[in-house]
C-alpha cells in the first residue's frame, strides 16, 4: 500500500476519475455559461457574438439589482435565523423531556419537496380562506392582508416558509455539535455555579464556533442562489416584488428566450456568490481554535 501511495502516477490514476467528473459537472458548465453570456442567442438558433454587452447591460439593469437586493435580504434573514436555530438546539441538547420527538418533528420539512412546501404555504397565505387570515380574523383583524399579492409584504411572507424549510437542517447540525461537547465540562461549570445562560454563552458557543461559521456560509450562499420555492409560490411577482437573482435569470433565459442575457446574469450570480463567500470567510476568520 505504501508503494502505491508513493507512486505519483498511481495517485494520478486514482484522482483522475473524480477530476473528470468535477470538470464535466462543474467547470465545463461554468465556462459555457460565461461563453454564452458573450452571445446574443435565443437558446436554439444561431449565436451572434456581442462581446461584453450582456454583462454591461446587466450591471445597468435595475431589475437585476432589485433581485440582488431581495437575495441579500433573504441571506440576512437566513443568517439572523441561525440564532433561533442555535437556541432551539441548545434546548434540545439539554436533555429536556421529548427532545427526540421534537428533533424528528423539526426534520419533517426537509423530507418534503419544495413544490409541496410551496403549495402548502400558498394555502396558508390564501387571503380568502387561508388558516393565517382566519386566525387574524378570529383575533379581531377586519381586513387581513393578501400576503402573496401585496408587493410591500410578499417578500417577507415568502421568507417564512423558506426559513421553516431549512430549520431542521441547521438544528440537526448544531445539535450534533453540541452533543460532542464533553459532559464533564458542563458538569464542572455547574459545580462552579454557572447558570444555563452562562454555560451556553461561555462554554458551548465557543466550542462550536467553527460549526457556526460553516452554517453562516451555508446560509448566505444558499440564500443567494435560492430559486424553487419562490418560483412556485409567486414566480417573482407581484411586479417583481419577490424576484431573486436565480428566478430573474430563469425568466430571461427560458421565458423571454434571451439565453445569452440569462447566462450573463447567471455568471454574475456566480461571481457575486464567490465574492460574498470570500468576504464572509475573511470576517469570520479566527486563528485560535479551541480544543477539547
Amino acid at each position: 500500500m505504501n508503494k502505491v501511495m508513493s507512486n505519483k502516477w498511481m495517485i494520478a490514476i486514482y484522482v483522475l476519475p473524480a477530476l473528470l467528473l468535477i470538470g464535466l459537472l462543474i467547470f465545463i458548465p461554468l465556462i459555457l455559461t460565461a461563453y454564452y453570456g458573450l452571445m446574443e442567442w435565443n437558446g436554439i438558433g444561431e449565436m451572434n457574438f456581442i462581446g461584453l454587452e450582456n454583462y454591461v447591460n446587466a450591471l445597468q439593469d435595475m431589475k437585476f439589482w432589485d433581485s440582488a437586493l431581495h437575495s441579500f435580504l433573504l441571506a440576512l434573514f437566513s443568517t439572523l435565523s441561525l440564532v433561533v436555530y442555535l437556541a432551539i438546539s441548545m434546548i434540545l441538547a439539554s436533555k429536556i423531556k421529548g427532545a427526540d420527538l421534537l428533533r424528528k418533528i423539526y426534520l419533517v420539512p426537509m423530507l418534503l419537496s419544495s413544490v409541496a412546501i410551496a403549495q402548502l404555504w400558498i394555502k396558508v397565505f390564501n387571503p380568502a380562506n387561508g388558516i393565517l387570515n382566519r386566525i387574524l380574523i378570529g383575533m379581531g383583524v377586519e381586513t387581513p392582508p393578501a400576503w402573496l399579492a401585496n408587493p410591500d409584504i410578499v417578500l417577507y411572507a415568502i421568507f417564512i416558509p423558506i426559513l421553516w424549510q431549512y430549520a431542521g437542517f441547521y438544528i440537526l447540525i448544531y445539535y450534533a455539535a453540541l452533543k460532542n461537547i464533553p459532559e464533564s465540562l458542563i458538569e464542572a461549570a455547574k459545580i462552579d455555579g454557572a447558570t444555563p445562560i452562562q454555560i451556553a454563552y461561555k462554554i458551548k458557543l465557543p466550542l462550536i464556533k467553527g460549526i457556526v461559521k460553516v452554517t453562516v456560509v451555508l446560509a448566505i450562499v444558499g440564500s443567494l442562489k435560492y430559486f424553487d420555492l419562490i418560483y412556485v409560490m409567486t414566480n417573482g411577482g407581484p411586479n417583481g416584488a419577490s424576484e431573486v437573482m436565480a428566478s430573474y435569470m430563469y425568466k430571461l433565459a427560458f421565458s423571454s428566450n434571451d439565453f445569452g442575457y440569462g447566462s450573463a446574469i447567471g455568471f454574475l450570480l456566480l461571481i457575486i456568490t464567490l465574492i460574498v463567500t470570500v468576504i464572509v470567510r475573511k470576517l469570520t476568520a479566527d486563528k485560535e481554535e479551541i480544543q477539547y
